[in-house]
């Protein structure tokens, strides 16, 4: 029977900000990329979605970005490869050290927002993020796009690499998921999601935003956390997933 991963951004609230619903949502999924204080995230709440995580046998990833908690982690940092390996390795030791603190650990690595659409691309910061990676005492997969920079960079350094899919956003044709500022490239819970998120495990295959059908091969699927009706369209998923006979569990 075939299996496949389902992940999603949690532990991004800061301070009185909230953002998501990260107890209904870590009821869904088998992974839970947990922000490291870098774009959102405090350590109260990294401790606290750790402990959470661990009550619930989900697998934890540390979700690393840019330091830009203004903007979310969702722009772009003209940062040095030497401060980018040091910011990496700094928010990825954090979190291991919350979750080892309550019995768990940081099983894999996610980077986010507009550092993950950099390194699809930029090989010189890929590069740095996969060194970084690399230089932790304990091997540690990288999620991320297929066909990409940082899948290349990983390769180059023997860092596992797990390619993922995004069940809530929009493809163009070269497989690099559609810039937030043009129209229809977050999708909700009328787009399909539960039937992408099918064709996705069982075919390989996705849906342009041009109508296209190209292939996407993935070993897990990402909701994230703060779209509108995050849990209900991981739910949908869930559902429609195990229905076809696709079993939902963690890659790491």
């Amino acid at each position: 029977m075939r299996a496949i991963d389902l992940n999603c951004d949690l532990g991004e609230s800061f301070g009185a900000w909230t953002m998501g619903d990260d107890d209904a949502m870590l009821d869904v999924v088998s992974s839970a990329n947990v922000a490291c204080g870098f774009h959102g995230g405090d350590p109260a709440i990294m401790l606290a979605t750790c402990r959470a995580a661990r009550d619930r046998g989900v697998t934890i990833g540390a979700h690393v970005s840019y330091l830009d908690l203004a903007g979310f982690g969702r722009r772009f940092v003209d940062v040095t490869p030497s401060d980018l390996h040091a910011g990496v390795l700094y928010q990825l030791s954090a979190l291991a050290g919350m979750a080892a603190s309550v019995g768990a650990e940081v099983r894999y690595v996610k980077p986010h927002g507009a550092l993950y659409n950099r390194i699809a691309t930029d090989e010189q910061q890929a590069t740095a993020v996969a060194d970084a990676v690399a230089s932790f005492p304990a091997e540690l997969p990288v999620l991320g796009l297929p066909n990409s920079a940082i899948e290349r960079a990983c390769e180059a350094r023997a860092v596992p690499f797990v390619r993922e899919a995004f069940i809530d956003r929009a493809y163009l044709g070269d497989g690099t998921l559609v810039p937030r500022s043009r129209m229809g490239a977050v999708l909700g819970p009328d787009d399909g999601i539960a039937e992408r998120a099918v064709r996705m495990a069982s075919d390989g295959v996705v849906q342009t935003i041009d109508g296209e059908t190209i292939e996407l091969d993935a070993a897990s699927l990402c909701v994230h956390g703060d779209s509108p009706d995050a849990v209900a369209m991981a739910i949908a998923v869930r559902e429609a997933l195990a229905e076809a006979g696709i079993l939902i569990e963690a890659f790491a």
